[in-house]
């Protein structure tokens, strides 16, 4: 593959696994130059393999006013940083907790959790009691957090950067939302 070709990607994988009631959903983060070629990874990532479909996925090339491109291996350890934040939140009367998954740039944890706290999904998905969260830790309960970067599978981080580069455009990626079936090669 062309290194000008590769992209990151954020796929909502979803199966049923064997055994279980309800069907169950991830995030993959993956490189490739085309969501279809990321299908090998996806499979290794759900080890199960099950039925595997994506219910939605974005190529990551802007996020705010941040430029988002794949380079060959070099040190991760620059600031910002990409992050992934799941948020949980809770509707009266509603059997449910929902989720907002978002991609946020920042000089750190803290400033990311400050990002997630003005979504309109930490506003309007809590009420006393069962407020909207991330984890503890970063003074806002939070599901899960994380580091892009860290969060690659191995064998891509050992070859792959991801680089940030501030821009004056603002428009963030297109997000495609829906039901995509997908086999095991």
């Amino acid at each position: 593959m062309n290194i000008q070709n590769l992209r990151l990607f954020m796929v909502l994988v979803g199966c049923t696994p064997k055994g279980r009631l309800t069907e169950q959903h991830d995030i993959y983060f993956g490189i490739g130059d085309t969501i279809q070629s990321l299908i090998p990874q996806i499979y290794n990532f759900w080890p199960d393999g099950g039925t595997l479909h994506i219910d939605a996925w974005r190529e990551v090339t802007k996020v705010g006013n941040y430029r988002i491109d794949i380079v060959l291996k070099n040190d991760d350890s620059v600031t910002p940083s990409l992050f992934f934040l799941n948020l949980g939140g809770y509707r009266p009367g509603e059997f449910e907790e929902y989720h907002y998954k978002m991609l946020s740039v920042a000089e750190s944890a803290g400033m990311a959790v400050k990002q997630a706290k003005q979504t309109s999904f930490f506003k309007h998905f809590g009420f006393k009691g069962a407020e909207s969260h991330i984890d503890e830790k970063y003074g806002l309960d939070v599901d899960d957090m994380h580091k892009v970067i860290d969060v690659l599978p191995q064998f891509l981080k050992d070859r792959y950067s991801i680089q940030i580069t501030e821009t004056e455009d603002g428009h963030e990626d297109e997000l495609h939302i829906g039901y995509l079936k997908i086999k095991k090669a």
